[in-house]
């Protein structure tokens, strides 16, 4: 039996780095082979835990970013060192691990991508030095360093992580680096069949005879909706936007407002049932200024929607040429790419099969062991 340590601030099924944390707990626990015994080392748990999964809460006693940074490095080191696992699984900001998942790309050049969300000016300045003086963001970037000098397996959820991470830390030898791709749920996230749009639709009190247009994303500004709600204004009136999350809505609320597109943007908070939000939608775009690999993108792909995202996506690699945007600031050739794009099916590349979903991750656990 394998002793498996996998950390995460957080066990839930919301979030990106959460619900791929949540699977592949609930993966390794039920795995056929019955070889392994699971851990999950967290600070929160939001809902319950998979089945056969031990939860470790370890709490966020200290206030603060930099607080529940350092608590939770502390913290889980100090479980993994007590338990001595056989293998360990790092997923967020722990100091040493024997693996360590690249899902959200080193912090500087995140920070270089996201600022472009936001005009040139005052705004981005203070952003800027407020990310810069954040005691709390520059110790996530010392964890980080540490990871990429310590860490013997080192595996990136995209090509793109993979390559930036190289650029962040130049010793790093990107052959060493294996490439795994997410895969979404494909029992869940199937196509809309019958009348199964219609339905979907009267769920969510969307319009039943309009041309939606769904995106997702808690962080608004860095997910391009300014810039979306900004192309919708020059496309037909039939169009309408869906946005599912939620931060900063009530200043992207008065966008909507300012450009008279209050009853084309449907601001429909947390959704818990994304399968069906998709199978509602005729299309999907995720005008991303910076997403390591965003699931939504497969996810939609897997629900048969035409999709349409930007270089600064790692799961636009799944995408044709077509429905790849190189600026996400670029609100008219946006909603020229919409329209050229809308009801032309499944934009995926046939050509690209690279490694995806859980099993890998198998393969790399046994070997450790």
């Amino acid at each position: 039996m394998i002793r498996v340590a996998l950390m995460l601030p957080k066990l839930g099924r919301y979030g990106g780095a959460e619900q791929f944390g949540y699977r592949l707990a609930a993966h390794l626990a039920s795995h056929p082979s019955q070889d392994f015994q699971v851990s999950f080392i967290c600070a929160k748990q939001d809902g319950p835990a998979p089945d056969k999964v031990r939860v470790i809460r370890v709490g966020r006693p200290v206030p603060g970013k930099l607080g529940k940074t350092l608590w939770f490095a502390l913290a889980a080191e100090y479980v993994r060192r007590k338990e001595k696992f056989d293998v360990s699984l790092g997923l967020g900001n722990t100091i040493w691990q024997d693996m360590l998942r690249l899902s959200g790309g080193p912090t500087g050049l995140f920070w270089a991508y996201s600022l472009n969300a936001y005009e040139p000016g005052p705004e981005r300045v203070t952003k800027a030095l407020t990310r810069f003086f954040s005691p709390g963001k520059q110790l996530a970037r010392l964890i980080e360093y540490m990871q990429a000098r310590h860490t013997p397996v080192l595996v990136a959820n995209s090509h793109f992580v993979r390559d930036i991470t190289v650029q962040a830390f130049s010793w790093l030898d990107p052959a060493r680096i294996r490439v795994i791709y997410n895969q979404p749920d494909l029992t869940r996230f199937v196509p809309a069949t019958g009348d199964g749009k219609a339905a979907c639709r009267a769920m969510f009190a969307l319009p039943e005879k309009a041309r939606l247009i769904l995106t997702a994303g808690t962080n608004f500004r860095l997910k391009g909706i300014p810039v979306l709600i900004h192309a919708l204004s020059m496309l037909p009136e039939s169009f309408h936007l869906a946005v599912a999350g939620g931060r900063g809505s009530s200043q992207i609320t008065q966008l909507a407002r300012s450009l008279g597109l209050d009853t084309r943007v449907h601001f429909l908070g947390r959704v818990d049932d994304m399968p069906g939000l998709y199978q509602a939608a005729d299309m999907f775009v995720l005008n991303s200024f910076y997403d390591a690999c965003a699931n939504a993108v497969l996810e939609a792909l897997a629900c048969g929607l035409p999709t349409l995202s930007t270089t600064c996506n790692g799961s636009s690699v799944f995408l044709r040429p077509e429905a790849v945007l190189d600026d996400p600031a670029n609100a008219l050739e946006l909603a020229r790419r919409i329209e050229a794009l809308y009801g032309c099916g499944p934009t995926s590349r046939p050509d690209f099969n690279p490694e995806q979903g859980l099993e890998p991750y198998v393969e790399c656990i046994r070997s450790l062991a």
